[in-house]
């Protein structure tokens, strides 16, 4: 991989305001009294040197000043805009404050505001406008840099909140501020791209300050080929580059993972990022209640991007665990909006067809109708150990539904995944106090501990950071063409590995978020490592290692020169 570490020295033909102007090059009041000789910046800075430190606490005392989340969002990317070094500095020593702000749940309101808080472009906006051109203004965006990373959206299905237009950028830059603070990847080798192909929002078509491309979205042919010529432009101008999708709607999500998986190194996090860190809360809770995978029985509602991406997830963990192929379905059960998905119920999705339970096998539960199969009653009569949420419906977990999976099992765990806050399915405090402490928990939003009958439980985030970063590291640094259903796998287990005893003694069924870079170094080494294993690397696994142990990018300032 040649994903550049921080350099100790730096140098720059810029002088004066430019370096300032510069969030790579720009230390602020950090730069030394030599510094600011060679670089022509007397005068343009007070004259106090800081040390990064008090910078950092400066910055951050700023942030939190501010009352609103929406507003310390905007403080936090101006910071990003100003000084990189210094904004991956306060984020990466106050994860469990800040990551709420840059990414899950705030940035859903940073989509929503975005063309209302906008301060300064970051990254590429392509629209179909500039058919025929995707590739020119792309390479203007990349210019004489390496990108290694893309994070890409068309902003159609975000976090829970639908179209967002041109705002879902924000998505984009978050996730890769996820990437460089908890994997350390280089920022100058990342890019964040809004593939703007319209909205269907009518409150954004109507907003004089809306900064998206002004039309409905395209469907159809007219989609896929603007789809195809990116990832045609992609492969030309990055060809050593990882590009993730991020909040496709479900259906788009999946045909274009399915015709671009194989000829692009490329993931999508809402289906295999999201199956993956799901699979390893499981993993985490099995190891608490001493039970086995293959003997649980798994209802997942919500059959979107995310449920069906954990259900493929939980389906090969099974398959890997040595349950009969004929045995799978009765182990698992899947409902979308209209209730259990049985094979006797035509599909406007295509993919539900997979995640459906034979007619009979619903039938054996006595679910043969319609009426029947709504989630209450599917809890009632399967009788599962495990429910996970994916269906962004707030409260669709009742206690009625806990109390009948403690009848069931000793230990229920119950992961209500959907995000932003408002929209879990349940709150972990009402888990605790309707299980009376037995159910294992993990949200995917944060949570404060819930303190019941004189004990903590410290509530972990099954959120997909714990994954992705170390995903795509380890795919850059194996150096792989394609990233496997196998390497996802490793990923989700290697994340599970990661939670440590303490942890796991708290009710933590995900680690400490304060441990990221770690947690994403040994995601990174298990998924290389499978690379290796399928014979799909192009790197050996000492390289791997090398870099791990010295070559992550750090936000440590370098000692800037002029040329």
């Amino acid at each position: 991989m040649s994903n550049t570490p921080s350099p100790s020295t730096l140098q720059t033909t810029k002088r004066g305001v430019e370096v300032i102007r510069d969030p790579l090059l720009n230390k602020g009041t950090a730069f030394t009294h030599s510094e600011r000789d060679a670089l022509q910046l007397h005068g343009l800075l007070p004259p106090q040197v800081s040390t990064p430190e008090l910078q950092a606490r400066r910055a951050y005392t700023a942030i939190m000043d501010e009352d609103k989340p929406l507003d310390r969002y905007v403080a936090l990317l101006a910071l990003q805009d100003r000084n990189e070094h210094l904004f991956y500095k306060v984020l990466m020593e106050n994860m469990a404050t800040l990551m709420p702000i840059v990414y899950t749940p705030t940035v859903g309101l940073a989509c929503q505001n975005f063309s209302h808080v906008f301060q300064r472009a970051r990254g590429l906006w392509l629209n179909p406008g500039m058919r025929g051109h995707l590739r020119e203004a792309l390479q203007n965006a990349v210019g004489q840099r390496n990108i290694r990373l893309i994070v890409a959206t068309d902003n159609e299905s975000i976090l829970g909140i639908g179209d967002q237009g041109a705002g879902g950028m924000a998505i984009s830059v978050g996730k890769l501020a996820l990437y460089v603070a908890g994997a350390g990847i280089n920022p100058g080798e990342t890019l964040p791209i809004s593939l703007d192909v319209g909205t269907n929002n009518q409150s954004l078509l109507d907003d004089d300050l809306y900064l998206g491309w002004r039309q409905p979205r395209i469907t159809g042919d007219e989609y896929n080929s603007f789809i195809d010529e990116f990832v045609t432009a992609v492969r030309e101008v990055c060809p050593q580059a990882l590009l993730q999708w991020e909040d496709f709607r479900k259906d788009n999500a999946l045909s274009i993972l399915q015709r671009h998986r194989q000829d692009t190194l490329s993931f999508n996090d809402d289906i295999q990022g999201t199956g993956a860190v799901a699979l390893a809360g499981l993993f985490s809770a099995l190891r608490i209640s001493d039970t086995r995978l293959t003997d649980q029985r798994i209802v997942i509602h919500g059959a979107g991007a995310a449920g069906m991406g954990i259900s493929n997830q939980i389906r090969a963990a099974l398959h890997s665990h040595g349950l009969p192929d004929d045995e799978i379905p009765s182990r698992l059960a899947v409902l979308d909006s209209r209730g259990l998905l049985v094979d006797d119920t035509p599909f406007r999705d295509a993919y539900k067809a997979d995640l459906a339970w034979p007619a009979a096998l619903a039938a054996s539960h006595g679910l043969e109708d319609a009426q029947d199969r709504q989630l209450q009653a599917v809890v009632a009569r399967y009788k599962p150990t495990v429910l996970i949420g994916t269906s962004g419906q707030p409260g669709a977990f009742t206690e009625a539904m806990a109390a009948a999976m403690c009848e069931n099992t000793e230990r229920p765990i119950i992961l209500p995944f959907s995000n932003p806050t408002d929209y879990s399915e349940a709150r972990p405090e009402d888990l605790i106090r309707w299980t009376r402490g037995r159910a294992l928990v993990a949200t995917g939003s944060p949570f404060a501990p819930v303190e019941y009958n004189g004990a903590t439980y410290k509530i972990g985030q099954g959120n997909n950071v714990f994954i992705f970063p170390g995903l795509g590291l380890g795919a850059l640094l194996a150096n792989s063409a394609v990233v496997t259903d196998d390497m996802v796998t490793a990923a989700s287990q290697a994340c599970a590995d990661a939670v440590n005893e303490d942890e796991l003694a708290a009710g933590m069924l995900y680690p400490d978020i304060e441990r990221l870079r770690d947690v994403s170094a040994q995601v990174a080494r298990a998924v290389a490592g499978q690379a290796l294993q399928e014979g799909i690397a192009n790197t050996a696994a000492e390289q791997v290692e090398a870099h791990l142990a010295d070559s992550l990018w750090d936000p440590a300032y370098p000692q800037i020169t002029a040329t």
